[in-house]
C-alpha cells in the first residue's frame, strides 16, 4: 500500500457547521460519559442521552464520545455501542467518536461498526480517529494482545489507509483484501438489486501533538485537537495542520476544531467548586490512581500538597469556568487566539445536573435557539 488515503467524491462534506446565535464558530459537545462517586454507569449513560438531546435541541453542531479504558470514572470504553444508543434518542445532531483509537482495533471491525451506525443514522455519523491507546500500557497490551505497542502508533498511516479502503470498497485488484467487504458498505450497491446509502462517515484525525496535525493536513482531512489536556501545543499544532494542508476531495480548505473544557454556573464560586472535582479526578489519574469523579465536598476537603496544588492550578488555568458571561468571553477569546473553526465543549464536573445546566447556560449566553 502507498501512504495516500483515498477520498470519496462529493460536494457535501458533512463536516463544516454553522455558527448559531452570537457564537463566533459552531459549538459542539465532547462527552466522556463520566461516572461520579455515588453514581452508576447506568446513570452516566442516561445523562449522556440527556446531554445529547439538550445539545440537539439547543443547536450544537455535533456530539462526540471518546474511547477510554480501565478508568472507573469514564464509561466510554465502547464508542460505537454508545453512539448506537444515542442515535436512537436523537434525530438531527451529528454523532461521532472523539475518538476511536485506531491501533486498538482491526480496521475492518471499525468499518463494520461505523457502517452499521451510518445505516442507523444516515448522514449523521462522524468517525474521529486517534493513534494513542486511550489508557495505560498494560491495558493497551491487553486490548491489542501484543506487547509491541509502538508498532500500532508507527503503523497508523497504513492502518488509516486500510480503514479508508474498507469504508470505500476501494482495494485494488490483486490486493489480498480485494474480495473482503465491510458490511454495511459499498459492496451492497454492487450486488444484484443493491441500493447503497449516499453517505459515508467523514474521517477526522485527532491529536494532542504535531503528528496527527501534519498527517491530517497532508491528507486533506479535518483535524480535532485536544486543547483541554494539551493547551500548550494547541497553536503550534493548528499552525502545522494549516501549513501542511493540501486540498482534497474531502476539504478544499483546512477545518480544525479544538476540545475545550468549560463549565458555566450562575455563581462564580459554584463554578470553581464544580470544576475542582474534575481537577482532583485528573490529579488522581495522572498519579496512577484513577477512580470515580469525586464529589464537590470531597474535593473541598482534600488536603493538597504544594506539588499537587501546583498541578491543579495549572490544570484549571485551561478550564474556562465561571458565570455564563465569563465563559462566553473565555470561549470567544480562545476562538480568536487559535483561529479554531469549531469549539467542542466538554464539561468537567461530578454530577450530571451541573453538566447539563452548563450547556444550557452557554447556549443562553450565545442566544442559541431553544428548539
Amino acid at each position: 500500500m502507498s501512504g495516500e488515503v483515498e477520498h470519496r467524491p462529493g460536494t457535501d462534506d458533512g463536516i463544516r457547521g454553522t455558527a448559531r446565535g452570537t457564537a463566533p464558530v459552531p459549538l459542539s459537545v465532547l462527552d466522556l460519559v463520566t461516572v461520579g462517586a455515588g453514581n452508576t454507569a447506568t446513570g452516566a449513560v442516561r445523562t449522556a442521552v440527556d446531554i445529547a438531546r439538550t445539545a440537539e435541541r439547543r443547536g450544537f453542531h455535533r456530539y462526540w464520545v471518546a474511547e477510554h479504558h480501565s478508568m472507573p470514572g469514564v464509561a466510554s470504553s465502547s464508542p460505537a455501542v454508545l453512539l448506537a444508543h444515542l442515535a436512537a434518542h436523537t434525530s438531527a445532531i451529528r454523532l461521532g467518536s472523539g475518538g476511536v483509537m485506531l491501533p486498538n482495533h482491526a480496521p475492518l471491525v471499525i468499518a463494520e461498526q461505523f457502517g452499521t451506525l451510518e445505516a442507523m443514522a444516515p448522514g449523521r455519523i462522524d468517525l474521529g480517529l486517534g493513534r494513542a491507546p486511550g489508557t495505560d500500557g498494560a491495558t493497551a497490551a491487553a486490548l491489542r494482545r501484543t506487547e509491541r505497542l509502538h508498532e500500532g502508533a508507527d503503523d497508523f498511516p497504513q492502518q488509516l489507509l486500510e480503514l479508508t479502503r474498507f469504508l470505500d470498497g476501494s482495494f485494488p485488484d490483486g490486493h489480498p483484501y480485494a474480495k473482503i467487504h465491510a458490511v454495511p458498505g459499498p459492496v451492497q450497491a454492487t450486488s444484484p438489486g443493491g441500493v447503497q446509502s449516499p453517505h459515508r462517515p467523514p474521517l477526522w484525525l485527532l491529536g494532542s501533538s504535531g503528528f496527527s496535525a501534519q498527517l491530517a493536513g497532508a491528507l486533506g482531512l479535518p483535524f480535532a485537537f485536544a486543547h483541554h489536556f494539551s493547551a500548550a501545543n494547541t497553536v503550534p499544532a493548528l499552525d502545522l495542520y494549516r501549513s501542511s494542508f493540501r486540498p482534497s476531495e474531502v476539504l478544499a480548505e483546512p477545518y480544525a476544531l479544538i476540545g475545550v473544557a468549560a463549565l458555566a454556573t450562575e455563581d462564580e464560586r459554584e463554578a470553581r467548586r464544580q470544576v475542582m472535582t474534575g481537577a482532583l479526578s485528573m490529579l488522581r489519574l495522572r498519579s496512577g490512581r484513577p477512580g470515580l469523579v469525586p464529589t464537590p465536598e470531597e474535593a473541598e476537603a482534600y488536603d493538597f500538597t504544594d506539588r499537587e496544588r501546583d498541578f491543579v492550578d495549572s490544570w484549571l488555568g485551561n478550564v474556562v469556568h465561571g458565570t455564563p458571561d465569563t465563559v462566553r468571553q473565555g470561549l470567544d477569546d480562545l476562538a480568536k487566539r487559535t483561529g479554531a473553526d469549531e469549539l467542542m465543549i466538554t464539561a468537567n464536573a461530578h454530577g450530571g445536573a451541573a453538566r447539563l445546566r452548563s450547556y444550557e447556560l452557554i447556549a443562553d449566553a450565545y442566544g442559541l435557539p431553544q428548539g
